[in-house]
């Protein structure tokens, strides 16, 4: 999962975006709101945690322009300011979520969750692909009941096929979903991990499948 993090203050920052690392997220961070706009206009996340007091942007303006380009990506608005005027304008502005200052990290990451599964068109914290089943809670996968063994990287990569399974994803993507902008995403890298996922699933009834020059597709075998 690959998170946008947009907070003016470095320290707190830093301390989400090592948290959430921890948790096996993928997290850039952007320190004001005009590198916030660029990178949402050209980079493609899964969520957004977006402050409002911003330099440069604000968080409202650049809240603004994503809905207006018809970008449907979950956000999580991050303010100081708790009032119900507050509220009702980051909701109306577009914001799926909100969150006051100060908080507990606990809370921040389960709603991160509740709004990713929303952007992935699912109520049920459990997604399934045949016998191989996805709980996006604990973040764990399970084949016919039985736990799967997964580096945090295959993980990662069978996430984003399962968020779109039946449906195609470029390596570029994949690769995306794996390395921050900063480091350096290798899409052909992306065979190795799914190479090892196909044998790691070996008795699974959903499979990966190449689709040359497009990409990969996680399916049920059964359809």
């Amino acid at each position: 999962m690959r998170i946008l993090l947009v907070e003016d203050n470095r320290s707190l920052s830093e301390w989400l975006a090592r948290t959430l690392g921890r948790e096996r997220y993928v997290v850039e961070c952007a320190y004001d709101g005009e590198d916030a706009n660029r990178r949402l206009t050209a980079e493609s996340y899964d969520g957004v945690i977006l402050d409002l007091g911003l330099p440069r942007m604000t968080g409202d303006e650049v809240l603004r322009r994503l809905r207006q380009r018809d970008d449907n990506m979950p956000v999580l608005v991050l303010t100081a300011h708790d009032t119900m005027k507050d509220r009702v304008g980051s909701l109306d502005g577009g914001a799926d979520d909100f969150m006051a200052k100060p908080f507990e990290m606990a809370e921040l990451e389960a709603r991160m969750r509740a709004l990713l599964r929303r952007g992935a068109h699912s109520k049920n914290p459990v997604l399934r692909c045949g016998n191989l089943a996805y709980d996006s809670h604990t973040r764990l996968f399970s084949v016919a009941d039985r736990p799967l063994a997964l580096t945090p990287r295959e993980r990662a990569v069978l996430e984003a096929l399962m968020l779109k399974a039946g449906r195609t994803v470029s390596k570029q993507a994949l690769a995306e979903s794996l390395y921050s902008i900063e480091d350096q995403a290798s899409p052909d890298a992306i065979e190795v991990y799914v190479h090892r996922l196909r044998r790691k699933m070996d008795g699974c009834d959903a499979s990966l499948v190449t689709l040359r020059g497009l990409g990969y597709l996680l399916r049920h075998d059964g359809i």
